[in-house]
């Protein structure tokens, strides 16, 4: 069954009016008629079944008929902060953050990053990333849209981070020296509706002077292993790590 994202406002009564993009697909790419059914979901991660009862080429109205129980969040919230990377690497990081559960996204200007990020061209890229995210939340049956933030500096990004629970930095010094447990140990300790934001660099990875930076605004350096990750591998393996911790190892015991 289609799902679609709608904003609260959207939703009036008893009744969806689906609006932008989505008219199209529903019509035009799905063919899906009145009295055809489908799912919303709307911004506090609420799944609606509708019917559609009129598609006209500017809305799409739908009737709400049963509020759905959906547990597909991950219990825990976590945040990709990851520095821009070359080609379509970094929409592989989107694509299947947002597979993986992530809460949000935060592009990074890094010292080091090989990607200079044009600024006359931001609003476009920005908005294409969202919409990446939209369809992969919608294939993997989020209930939840991840947001993508405009690219930041590690400044900016300290600043965005100050109420978050957990500040973690993917460095691979920390990797080398074999300290492996302290990102494990985290996982363990966290509580469920805690927020995680994690730091990854580009392919040329963090400065010295980055990591310090962090690390004196209450950042924490730590491993993802023995093996030393691509920029773009590193977040999903993180990902994937929460998830197996929060979803996974509860049902084994």
């Amino acid at each position: 069954m289609q799902r679609y994202f709608v904003r609260n406002e959207q939703i009036v009564g008893d009744h969806v009016m689906i609006s932008g993009d989505d008219v199209h697909h529903i019509g035009r790419v799905m063919r899906m008629n009145e009295g055809d059914r489908l799912l919303c979901c709307n911004e506090r991660s609420e799944t609606m079944l509708c019917e559609i009862e009129q598609i006209s080429n500017d809305f799409v109205r739908c009737r709400i008929i049963q509020w759905i129980e959906a547990n597909v969040e991950l219990p825990v919230h976590v945040y990709v902060a990851s520095g821009l990377l070359k080609g379509d690497k970094y929409e592989l990081v989107l694509q299947k953050g947002t597979e993986l559960g992530a809460k949000g996204f935060l592009p990074l200007i890094t010292s080091r990053s090989i990607v200079k990020w044009d600024e006359k061209k931001g609003d476009k890229k920005v908005e294409r990333w969202q919409k990446i995210v939209k369809e992969a939340a919608e294939q993997s049956h989020r209930a939840y849209m991840p947001s993508v933030c405009a690219p930041m500096t590690i400044r900016e990004l300290i600043a965005w981070a100050r109420d978050i629970n957990y500040k973690y930095i993917a460095y691979e010094e920390e990797a080398k020296e074999g300290r492996h447990r302290s990102f494990a140990h985290l996982l363990q300790t966290m509580s469920k509706e805690d927020s995680l934001l994690i730091v990854f660099g580009p392919e040329g990875g963090l400065s010295e002077q980055e990591v310090a930076l962090l690390k004196e605004h209450g950042f924490v350096a730590c491993s993802l292993g023995p093996r030393i990750l691509r920029a773009e591998t590193a977040p999903l393996y993180a990902l994937s790590a929460v998830s197996y911790e929060w979803e996974l190892k509860s049902t084994t015991q």
